[in-house]
């Protein structure tokens, strides 16, 4: 099905950060892995995932649509020195996804195209009630407990 090029062409850039996002993830997932801290290890590559499988849908709605897959193109990886700063370099990537799925869904709202707002809708209720949230909580609960408690209780 011939789709709008300039959705096409936003799906692309909603690609970008859903990679810049997965590699981020991948990362900070095996720095703590590398610093013992299994439980963060566990939840960052599950996020690590969501991430690949949130690409994959923008993948094939874009192939769906005759467009072309951009895979080539990433923003700039923010990976943290230390714990506090991976979770506050992961959250704002979440924010900016959430942004830019936003805009697309107010172009597909414009360009009447209900399915891919449908599916994108799927992947911000993802990223704002599960991803988001929970590295909120993360933070939060490093300030309430103090950084070496929190720490210990992700070994």
């Amino acid at each position: 099905m011939k789709g709008n090029p300039n959705i096409i062409d936003a799906l692309n850039a909603l690609l970008v950060y859903e990679l810049t996002a997965m590699d981020q993830y991948f990362v900070h997932s095996r720095m703590y892995q590398d610093l013992g801290l299994e439980k963060l290890f566990e939840r960052i590559d599950h996020e690590f995932e969501d991430e690949k499988a949130h690409a994959a849908v923008l993948i094939e709605r874009i192939l769906f649509l005759e467009g072309t897959p951009d895979l080539r193109k990433r923003d700039g990886l923010n990976i943290g020195k230390d714990v506090p700063a991976m979770l506050n370099s992961d959250l704002q990537i979440e924010y900016n996804v959430q942004a830019a799925l936003k805009k697309v869904m107010a172009l597909c709202e414009e360009q009447q195209d209900y399915v891919t707002r449908d599916q994108l809708l799927v992947l911000l209720d993802d990223t704002e009630t599960d991803h988001a949230y929970w590295l909120e909580k993360q933070l939060k609960l490093i300030k309430l407990t103090g950084l070496e408690n929190y720490l210990q209780s992700q070994m």
